[in-house]
């Protein structure tokens, strides 16, 4: 895989140069309200625009039904990057349309670019090779070179980002570089204890992961909505909780394999329970209080791990060398079920080990709880990415920018 540094050393000056980011950011109408995975790209973007590169920014951003909305415009984005770059960045109103393309000619060297949203095109993420073909060729007229720098989109098999690059010269950009580095020091010659620490709503998006962790990790800690199928494979009754009846004898094999293997998988000791679930605009306390996790109460949604799991979490962390955390404990987004989350996230800043926040909620956790972000080894800006690598799969982004 070539990198941007082989790029900027073969000369850019002048070259219409296109890095698919990832500028997926979440909005409040058209207010970012996390501006990280903007930030997560802008060494690679400062470093083609310093260097005299034409620079053509891509994205998608939501799940649009391939045709514009301007519900997810990437205007916002665009705007916050030229802000964070201090220079203005042009913004095209369609990705291959008249616009991109007036656009795209009209820049100067060093000047930066983007274009619409990707996923207004149907073809971005069809299902059907010939149609998503089509798209690409098309992407293709706007550049004369490829990096690939959207790491959260990188386990897509989508035009940007499989088929685009066998079309031109194709580097990877620094955050991509960053993020397979970062992955491959959670699976190749491990530190050890290596702790991880997964949570979130649905065990099924964790089952693969799983899978391949208990051949690999020390310490695996559960948390989150998916805890409640776990307790539930327990013999625990868990109430009106979150829970995937389905998926109770994948989690009971797993529970029996950890202990044949000899790997701490660890559950809640205790919740934090409700009798409703938390208005998350207001933030207005609502009933609730901490019970052990095998009296849980007929009719009470579990929304956190309680305080003495809490401590119990950040016991296991303590001493561990190599930690990956995905999935926040509970309903971090508001204050009454956020201190879970807290502990864990805390632990982590405590740690003396390489300490890894897997992208996704996790790290949306880490900046809402206000955090200090240096204070981790590294924070993802793809969490399914990460999960994917994780569980041994091909990630079709990657896969295209190996030679």
């Amino acid at each position: 895989m070539k990198t941007i540094d082989e790029l900027l050393a073969e000369g850019v000056a002048g070259k219409r140069v296109f890095v698919r980011a990832d500028l997926n950011v979440p909005l409040d109408g058209t207010t970012i309200t996390d501006d990280g995975r903007i930030r997560a790209v802008l060494p690679t973007v400062k470093a083609l625009a310093g260097a005299g590169a034409r620079v053509v920014v891509a994205s998608h951003l939501g799940r649009p039904k391939g045709a514009p909305d301007p519900a997810f415009s990437l205007a916002p984005a665009a705007a916050r990057l030229g802000e964070l770059l201090g220079a203005d960045v042009a913004f095209a109103t369609d990705t291959v349309g008249d616009s991109a393309t007036s656009t795209v000619a009209g820049l100067a060297d060093g000047r930066v670019a983007v274009v619409e949203n990707l996923r207004f095109n149907a073809g971005e993420t069809s299902k059907d090779d010939a149609e998503r073909a089509a798209f690409a060729d098309r992407l293709a007229t706007l550049a004369d070179v490829y990096v690939g720098d959207g790491f959260g989109a990188v386990h897509r098999k989508h035009a940007s980002v499989y088929d685009l690059p066998g079309r031109l010269p194709h580097y990877a950009g620094y955050l991509i570089a960053t993020e397979v580095g970062v992955l491959k020091k959670l699976t190749e010659d491990v530190a050890r204890p290596y702790v991880v620490a997964l949570g979130g709503s649905k065990v099924s998006d964790k089952l693969a992961v799983i899978d391949q962790l208990l051949g690999k990790a020390d310490r695996i800690l559960i948390g989150g909505g998916m805890a409640f199928t776990f307790l539930k494979a327990q013999g625990h009754e868990v109430g009106a909780s979150l829970l995937q009846e389905d998926q109770i004898p994948a989690v009971t094999e797993y529970l029996e394999r950890a202990e044949k293997q000899g790997v701490e998988l660890v559950v809640p000791v205790d919740v934090v329970v409700s009798p409703g679930f938390p208005d998350l605009k207001t933030k207005a306390s609502n009933e609730h209080s901490a019970v052990d996790a095998d009296r849980m109460p007929e009719g009470q949604l579990g929304l956190d791990i309680g305080p003495k799991t809490g401590e119990l979490y950040a016991g296991k962390l303590a001493d561990a060398a190599t930690v990956f955390w995905n999935g926040p404990m509970g309903v971090f987004e508001h204050p009454d079920y956020a201190e879970g989350t807290k502990a864990v996230a805390q632990a982590l800043v405590d740690s003396d080990g390489f300490t890894v926040v897997g992208g996704g909620d996790s790290a949306a956790a880490v900046r809402t709880l206000g955090f200090d972000e240096n204070a981790f080894g590294h924070i993802s800006t793809g969490g399914g990415a990460s999960l994917e690598y994780l569980e041994g799969k091909t990630l079709p982004g990657l896969a295209a920018l190996e030679d």
